[in-house]
């Protein structure tokens, strides 16, 4: 799956969320939290995390190119 910034970057749980992987915000920090998310190969427990081109994001078995 690939996103396509259209700023400069995006918050890991909003990216979650614009692309549906989760119902809610909510459900995308505790993914986070919990140490679901990894970005570039490393888990990623910043909620916030600035997302910008080039990261890979994975989650479950769900991977994301940020363009």
């Amino acid at each position: 799956m690939t996103f396509t910034l259209t700023d400069d970057y995006i918050e890991l749980f909003k990216l979650l969320k614009v692309l549906d992987l989760v119902d809610s915000g909510g459900q995308a920090k505790f993914l986070i939290e919990e140490g679901h998310v990894r970005r570039n190969g490393e888990v990623e427990t910043r909620k916030r995390a600035k997302i910008r081109t080039g990261d890979t994001i994975q989650i479950v078995d769900v991977t994301i190119v940020v363009n």
